[in-house]
């Protein structure tokens, strides 16, 4: 096992401002998945985060736990407060969809002082079965990433969204089909040992859980379970989206973070 390298997408400006990271999930990019959201949240500096093997971010070459994960993005935040590019004495937010909202519990429960806030979005303490991910893992890892494109495509999105934004859909899909296809496995393989189910208590930062209302991998039942395990806790759905819904519903999504965030 291994810390995972993550480099960031700036994808606001704003120095001096609250940071959100912004978290993309399994099979998709930061940029891709969030640079609609991103006019709607001028109270922040935003900065994207990349999955190893996905946008950005290089290659995983070993596998990793989510724990490691976690590691590797405050590792980036660090160097991004040392160059300069961020405040080093902002507030730090993050917000993740999917794979990234899992990563948002473990960064607190892991880094309880490094984050004001979190933002568990189409996710949940636990998503889907090991042995399914542990299937998953091997089969890109022989047959690539592409052969995950058509169930990704209706998984991800509500009915008719493709047909209507097919601008958004394609370019989350171009980056699933780029990623690198050993460390979607390796990413795989970190979810297939993830639940935190019993350990949603220990979290003292506060958390949003947004789900989709039409999201099956994550229904909005996860979100409400985070939101009434950790201590300060709460929970929306959007009714219009599914699986990604930072594309899917980029202005109601990035206010319900805003206003959650500013408040806490």
């Amino acid at each position: 096992m291994s810390v995972p390298d993550i480099t960031p997408t700036l994808l606001s400006e704003g120095k001096g401002k609250p940071v959100l990271l912004a978290g993309a999930g399994l099979g998709t990019g930061a940029k891709a998945l969030w640079i609609d959201t991103v006019p709607h949240l001028q109270d922040f500096q935003v900065v994207g985060v990349d999955l190893p093997g996905h946008g950005a971010s290089p290659a995983s070459t070993e596998p990793f736990t989510m724990a490691e994960l976690a590691q590797g993005v405050v590792a980036m935040l660090d160097k991004l407060a040392t160059a300069g590019d961020i405040d080093a004495q902002a507030k730090v937010y993050f917000a993740g969809v999917s794979m990234a909202g899992e990563l948002a519990l473990q960064l607190g429960l892991d880094y309880p002082d490094r984050f004001a806030g979190l933002g568990v979005v189409c996710s949940g303490a636990k998503i889907g079965e090991p042995s399914g991910w542990l299937e998953r893992a091997e089969t890109v890892r022989n047959a690539g990433t592409p052969t995950m494109v058509v169930g990704s495509a209706q998984r991800w999105f509500a009915p008719g969204f493709i047909e209507k934004h097919s601008e958004r859909t394609t370019r989350l899909l171009h980056t699933l089909q780029n990623a690198d296809r050993f460390a979607y496995a390796h990413c795989c393989e970190a979810l297939a040992g993830f639940d935190v189910r019993e350990r949603l208590g220990e979290i003292t930062t506060p958390v949003i859980a947004i789900a989709g209302g039409l999201d099956e991998v994550c229904p909005p039942e996860f979100a409400k379970a985070v939101a009434t395990g950790v201590r300060q806790g709460s929970s929306a759905v959007v009714d219009s989206a599914a699986h990604q819904a930072p594309a899917e519903a980029p202005e109601e999504t990035a206010a319900l973070l805003r206003d959650f965030f500013l408040a806490a």
